[in-house]
Parts: C-alpha cells; sequence; structure tokens
C-alpha cells in the first residue's frame, strides 16, 4: 500500500491550489477530573502563539476497554480557559445545541465573550449517535435527525452575534445547510484533504453571512521527528486516521488541509494531558507552515 499523502518525502507533496492563511488550534483534555490539567495546556498554548484552544462538550465518554470517563463541564471549563488566557481564541468544538435550552447556550457563550472580548467562538452541533447515551443517561432524551436540527437552528440563532463567531460542526447534509444559511462558519471532524476540499467548498459557495470560515479537525500524535512519533502512537493505541509524525510533517498535514479551504485546523493529540504538544506545536509546527 502506498503511504498516506502526510507520510510521503516534502518534494512529494504537491498541490495546484491556491495557499490560504491558516490559523492553527488545538483541543485540550476535557475528560479528566482535574480543571489543572486543561488549564495547563491552555497556558501553553496561549504563551507558544497558537491561534486557539477548543474544549469538547459531553457529559462523559467511554474508554477504548468501556470504562466510563468523567468529563469536564465545557461553559465552566470554556470560561476558566478565557479568564486564564490573554491573547489566544477560546472555544468549544463543539456544543451540543440539544442538551441545553437555545436561549441559555446563547447567555453562557455571551458570558464568555465578555470575560474575553473578541477571543470567542462557539462551535454548536445537532449531536449524533454517539451522543444518544449521554443525553438519556441524564434524562434529556435524543431527538430525532429533524428535531435536533431545529434546536440546531434554534441555538445558532439565539448565540450569533453577540460577541461570538458561531460555527456549526457536523458532516451531515442538513447540518451543512444550516453552516451555510444562519452560522459564521463550518466546522469538520475528520476525513480527507480532498473531500475536505468539495465539501467545504460547496458549504463557503452557499454561505449567507461575510467573512465565512470554513475548519478542519482531527487526531494527532506528535513526536521529536517521525519515528518517536510512530512509536508513542504505538504506545497510544492511536486509531486509524490519526496523523502521525514529527513537526515538519504535521506541518505538511495542516498546509494540505489550508490548500484545500480550511481557515483553521485544530488539532487534538491523543495524549491531550501533555503541555508539551501546544509548546512544539507553536514553537515547531506553526513556524514550518506554508499556509500560515
Amino acid at each position: 500500500m502506498p503511504p498516506a499523502w502526510w507520510e510521503r518525502p516534502p518534494s512529494l507533496v504537491t498541490s495546484p491550489r491556491e495557499a490560504r492563511t491558516v490559523k492553527l488550534g488545538l483541543t485540550l483534555p476535557s475528560f479528566v477530573d482535574d480543571p489543572a490539567v486543561p488549564l495547563a495546556v491552555a497556558s501553553a498554548a496561549d504563551e507558544a502563539g497558537l491561534d486557539g484552544i477548543f474544549v469538547y462538550d459531553h457529559l462523559f465518554r467511554r474508554a477504548a476497554d468501556g470504562t466510563r470517563r468523567p468529563a469536564l463541564e465545557s461553559v465552566a471549563l470554556l470560561g476558566a480557559v478565557a479568564a486564564a488566557t490573554t491573547r489566544i481564541a477560546v472555544g468549544a468544538l463543539v456544543f451540543r445545541a440539544w442538551t441545553r435550552p437555545p436561549s441559555s447556550l446563547a447567555s453562557a457563550v455571551a458570558t464568555v465573550s465578555r470575560i474575553a472580548p473578541g477571543r470567542v467562538v462557539a462551535a454548536i452541533g445537532a449531536g449524533d449517535s454517539e451522543s444518544r447515551e449521554e443525553n438519556e443517561t441524564f434524562g434529556l432524551g435524543f431527538g430525532t435527525m429533524t428535531e435536533r436540527v431545529d434546536r440546531l437552528t434554534d441555538a445558532v440563532c439565539a448565540t450569533r452575534d453577540h460577541g461570538a463567531r458561531v460555527w456549526v460542526g457536523g458532516k451531515a447534509r442538513a447540518v451543512r445547510e444550516v453552516a451555510a444559511a444562519e452560522a459564521d462558519g463550518w466546522s469538520a471532524w475528520g476525513g480527507s484533504s480532498e473531500w475536505f476540499e468539495t465539501t467545504a467548498g460547496a458549504v463557503r459557495a452557499a454561505a449567507v453571512r461575510p467573512s465565512f470560515e470554513c475548519t478542519w479537525g482531527g487526531l494527532i500524535v506528535l513526536g521529536e521527528d517521525d519515528a518517536s512519533a510512530r512509536m508513542k502512537a504505538e504506545r497510544l493505541g492511536a486509531s486509524d486516521g490519526t496523523i502521525v509524525g514529527g513537526p515538519a510533517t504535521l506541518a505538511r498535514a495542516v498546509d494540505e488541509y489550508g490548500r484545500g479551504g480550511a481557515d483553521w485546523v485544530i488539532l487534538a493529540p491523543v495524549d491531550s494531558r501533555d503541555p508539551e504538544n501546544a509548546i512544539r506545536l507553536g514553537h515547531e509546527v506553526k513556524a514550518r507552515l506554508v499556509t500560515g
């Protein structure tokens, strides 16, 4: 099997597509008991010059062995991160519209925007099959796809224009349509750069609001070099689709999505608790970006 494009030598990674300026973001470790853990990573990212940090919105998560992992509440964590940083954008990836009334979510985001003026990004999603157990465990129900998309639309309309950029996250066609019609941007998780280029181009072409942004996010394992990253990925049990490599390889990956139309690339380290990822992304990966 030929190597994935991010594993090829730089001389073989070519694209006729126009480069664009890409902002580089990092997800924070939300599935922990101690909020000091994500705050340490947030501070490292702020100091290292990354463009954004993002919290997850879950009530709990299942580990690979089926055990239940804790999850810090997203709005509370986002407020703490906003107060603990000075320049970096802070956001959620993604708030799930079904878990809060639209007015409640809008008020929470507006409050964080007063803590960190001009720095807040609220990505909102309809939820997917992975959300069902969490919702039903907490008595929230799950709703049909139509009901969840309707709630998403209400949440986006309530939250936008109150100090935060509002994106819509999700791959479903109905969700992408809400993004184009109502939001300031669209966010995808996973998928190839070729798929992203085609899909983001269609969403952007249909977008109504000005300065519309398209973003891509996905899992990474980052090491000093490609060999050490591969060893780390094996030790961590990284899943298929995870981008694995040293700073040069990660920079090529970010550039590829940038050429495919990404205004932001948001990276999620498998070992998310380690502040070294933020430091290396800011000082070694961002410095290598062609599209940054």
